[in-house]
């Protein structure tokens, strides 16, 4: 089985809503996102997924993103734009394109960060 992962990031803002602390408060983050993609076969290049398509596809979906307030983004309007669903939506963005995609891992801070996978999907 072969894994490869690519990097990028993106700033800004939020608030966790039905939270009981001061992350209630809009407050930003300098978000990391990593995104994993694993399979048997590589193509007649030795490569899995071209590090080029997975960039691409991360950066159309982190174009909406960056530099907002993710609360009113239409994907967070009525859920709470927390780690874990911040890395489950990117992940169903990706789907599509990146079929054999296997994790989304969103770094909130240097040593926090949340992973969505799907466990029972048919990759």
């Amino acid at each position: 089985m072969f894994e490869v992962m690519i990097e990028d990031s993106f700033a800004a803002a939020h608030r966790l809503l039905n939270y009981d602390g001061i992350c209630e408060n809009q407050h930003g983050h300098n978000w990391r996102v990593q995104v994993f993609a694993k399979g048997l076969n590589l193509d007649n290049a030795g490569i899995l997924v071209d590090f080029k398509v997975l960039h691409g596809a991360l950066r159309k979906v982190l174009k909406d993103f960056d530099h907002t307030d993710l609360n009113t983004l239409d994907a967070f309007k009525s859920l709470s734009p927390s780690s874990e669903l911040i890395a489950r939506h990117i992940y169903e963005q990706l789907k599509p394109e990146i079929t054999n995609i296997s994790k989304v891992t969103v770094w909130e801070t240097e040593k926090s960060s949340a992973t969505y996978y799907c466990e029972n999907c048919n990759d």
